[in-house]
């Protein structure tokens, strides 16, 4: 029962990031309305600008998200931080049905993107704090799946209902995820931060399924506490005789004790303790790689890219083979993760990407296959892509960094900004080098990132997060 419970808290969590999917992928099928010279949904039609900043504005939103969501999950905890950043996107959502004004319509958008932002930093923080080690890998992987759910569903009610259907659906799955959150057990790491240390033991034992004061409980009790104490992780990385010194002053602190060290900001724990300074630079470059492998200005001008490389073919069918494929890769990605480990599915997917890439790059600068191939290759870049470079760069966000930095680490590793810069400049991109172009740029990032997974990321599979920090300590006297 308790993997059923963790299973429960993460899922509920990461079906925040549906509400992503379901916002990023709605212009895609919305453009051509507000564009159109007959519309009816504005007072006048959108410019070529206005437009293209519909698909980029959530990301330059998220900016504020990322300022915000740390203090939001110190001063509401887990649980309750569900439902207070679902409010921006609940409020866009409203805000876009009641008016008719293409200014209105941005600024939703912006709003729109500080909860978007806000789930990826928070919902790896919240699963990283229930998970058990053998299934943290699957369970990490959960936000990514869900995130390709809502690329699906948003996909899907595009093609069948009608602009006033499709936005009312999205708020009534807003007011569902908010639902769910109520169903969800508060995370033990912020109750001991409370000094709420009685609730701490209870919320241990329901995700462990075991009693109170068994031996499990009190073992998982005594490792959290040391692990929320700032100075005694960064004594957690030397080793000899050092490291059995900083054990036994672990155990004999309280949190009480502590309580002036904790004072440390977050910014020069992270970068005072050098294993945190490794996680910073090693996921940082997994992530980046990440938005710049090209997957999300793929995914917001879907219907665009199929219409030239597959005209044949219906662009509402695509882009829901798309998703699909999407979310069979992330499927597949959470299944594995705990098998074969992130290194290896980091560099053969980036791998895979790249030869998807290159083979995309020549099909359609010289025409030399039919519509149909090019559409099967976009759909293998979006399976290799999802197996692993996709997904993998999210595990190791909620795994690679003690408690008392992880959230601030995730805020500053938030890749939205790079994500406006490419989706932005990405219908630029295609018209001054062409699609072909586009996809020979997105390559040499997919060589750069097969590189990073061989030879810089080190295996973080089944480790606990003491043994990650002196992994990473390791890596960095090599």
């Amino acid at each position: 029962m308790g993997k059923l419970h963790q299973a429960h808290t993460s899922i509920s969590c990461a079906l925040g990031l549906t509400l992503t999917g379901l916002l990023y992928v709605w212009p895609s099928y919305t453009l051509h309305l507000y564009t159109n010279e007959d519309t009816t949904l504005l007072a006048t039609p959108m410019t070529e600008v206005e437009s293209s900043l519909v698909g980029s504005l959530p990301s330059l939103g998220a900016m504020f998200g990322t300022a915000i969501v740390g203090w939001v999950m110190s001063v509401f905890g887990r649980q309750k931080s569900g439902l207070v950043l679902t409010a921006p996107l609940l409020i866009s959502w409203i805000m876009i049905d009641f008016t008719k004004s293409s200014t209105v319509i941005l600024i939703a958008r912006s709003i729109a993107g500080a909860s978007g932002c806000a789930f990826l930093v928070y919902t790896p923080i919240y699963i990283s704090e229930v998970a058990e080690e053998s299934i943290r890998g699957a369970l990490a992987s959960a936000p990514v799946v869900c995130y390709c759910i809502g690329v699906l569903l948003s996909y899907i009610i595009g093609w069948f209902y009608t602009y006033r259907y499709i936005i009312w659906i999205n708020i009534a799955f807003c007011v569902l995820y908010m639902g769910l959150m109520l169903t969800v057990k508060e995370s033990p790491i912020f109750l001991m931060r409370q000094k709420k240390e009685e609730e701490a033991r209870l919320s241990i034992a329901y995700y462990r399924s075991a009693s109170v004061t068994s031996k499990l409980v009190l073992d998982e009790f005594s490792r959290l506490k040391q692990q929320i104490t700032p100075a005694v992780e960064l004594r957690a990385v030397r080793t000899g005789s050092q490291k059995e010194n900083a054990e036994t002053e672990k155990l004999n602190k309280t949190i009480e004790e502590t309580e002036p060290q904790e004072k440390m900001s977050s910014l020069k724990m992270l970068f005072v303790s050098p294993t945190s300074r490794r996680a910073l630079l090693v996921v940082g470059l997994c992530l980046s790689n990440q938005v710049m492998m090209g997957i999300v200005p793929v995914q917001v001008y879907a219907k665009d890219i199929f219409k030239q490389a597959a005209p044949g073919l219906s662009s509402h069918f695509c882009s829901v083979m798309f998703a699909l494929v999407q979310l069979a890769g992330s499927m597949m990605s959470a299944l594995f993760s705990d098998k074969f480990g992130r290194k290896i599915l980091l560099s053969s997917s980036s791998a895979a990407v790249l030869l998807c890439l290159i083979g995309l790059g020549v099909l359609l600068q010289t025409s030399i296959g039919p519509p149909w191939v090019t559409a099967v290759i976009i759909l293998c870049y979006c399976f290799t892509f999802m197996f692993g470079a996709g997904s993998v760069p999210y595990v190791l966000l909620a795994e690679c960094f003690m408690p008392e930095v992880q959230s601030f680490a995730s805020m500053m590793l938030m890749e939205w900004v790079l994500n406006f810069f490419i989706v932005g400049i990405f219908p630029f991109m295609i018209k001054f080098f062409g699609i072909h172009g586009t996809f020979y740029v997105f390559a040499c990032f997919a060589i750069f990132n097969t590189f990073v997974g061989m030879c810089i990321l080190p295996e973080t599979k089944g480790l606990t997060n003491e043994q990650i920090q002196e992994t990473f300590l390791k890596g960095r006297k090599k």
